[in-house]
């Protein structure tokens, strides 16, 4: 897969507003899942469906703590990009 490939399927995954939360709520640091639905107030199928696509475009990472798992931010300029997009779309 080439660069454009590689970035064209980071910006997929992040064409949905539950992903963008998800991503922005991992900011300030590595949450478990149930944190994050719960957080989110979406349901915990949703969620996971929604992590597995920031997985596979490699935007966030994962790590198993007994039965729970927990999630990070794999690409922090993804959340730097995200601030970006937000400060044009305020201005604008």
């Amino acid at each position: 897969m080439g660069k454009e490939e590689r970035l064209a399927e980071v910006f997929k995954a992040l064409a949905h507003p539950t992903r963008v939360k998800i991503v922005e709520y991992l900011a300030d640091g590595e949450k478990c899942v149930k944190d994050i639905w719960q957080e989110l107030g979406v349901p915990q199928p949703t969620v996971s469906q929604h992590i597995n696509i920031l997985k596979t475009a490699g935007i966030i990472s994962f790590r198993k703590e007994g039965v729970k798992t927990c999630y990070r931010i794999e690409k922090p300029v993804v959340v730097k990009i995200l601030k970006l997009l937000e400060e044009e779309v305020d201005n604008g």
